[in-house]
């Protein structure tokens, strides 16, 4: 496994804080929408966010590469933002027991009855980007927490399977199922907004 951020982990090592700079401009934003997932606010965010900085550079000397230094570190602030959710007393809601996508779409084999509607061919010239985006937005923030998370990591920040698992604690299997129900979800919003009309 190859580390993209080996080069500036030694340089940082070394004593180089130009290097550490660059960690965080690398890193920052994605550790602040990941700690939104699990708190309540983006100050507490930002709050999470800077105490797994400060976790990390006491903790740098302890991290032997087994992952990457991405991974070590947004396994320090996943913690870090569940310590934190819990003291602000937020509450999860567990997740739906509702399948990721209507039964009714498939027929008694198992096969769509009306399978998705196609819209990116004529996307240009029914999309507005800006109402796209906001609705893609609003789509994630209606996630549950978990699969928000698992997406963001996956979609979002490119993050891959082992290191969501590893980053959220989950199983594979666990990460795989809200993986699909997080995509199938705003599958479903961005086609009934859209659609085919």
């Amino acid at each position: 496994m190859t580390d993209p951020d080996a080069e500036l982990l030694s340089r940082f090592r070394a004593g180089d804080e130009q290097a550490f700079v660059e960690l965080v401009a690398r890193h920052h934003t994605t550790m602040l929408r990941l700690a939104q997932s699990f708190v309540a606010s983006r100050a507490i965010a930002e709050e999470v966010a800077q105490d797994a900085w400060l976790a990390a550079l006491r903790g740098i000397g302890g991290f032997a590469g087994r992952s990457t230094f991405r991974t070590w570190l947004f396994a320090i602030l996943a913690n870090r933002a569940r310590t934190t959710g819990m003291r602000e007393h937020r509450t999860t809601p567990l997740e739906s027991p509702e399948p990721a996508v209507d039964p009714a779409r498939f027929g008694a084999g198992g096969m769509w009855t009306s399978p998705p509607v196609d819209w990116t061919d004529a996307a240009a010239e029914r999309l507005d980007a800006q109402a796209l985006a906001t609705a893609l937005q609003s789509a994630l923030d209606g996630l549950p927490p978990r699969q928000r998370q698992v997406v963001l990591l996956r979609d979002v920040d490119g993050l891959s399977s082992e290191e969501v698992c590893e980053v959220l604690e989950l199983s594979e299997a666990n990460q795989r199922v809200l993986l699909h129900r997080g995509r199938s979800h705003l599958r479903t919003t961005l086609e009934a907004n859209f659609g085919a009309r």
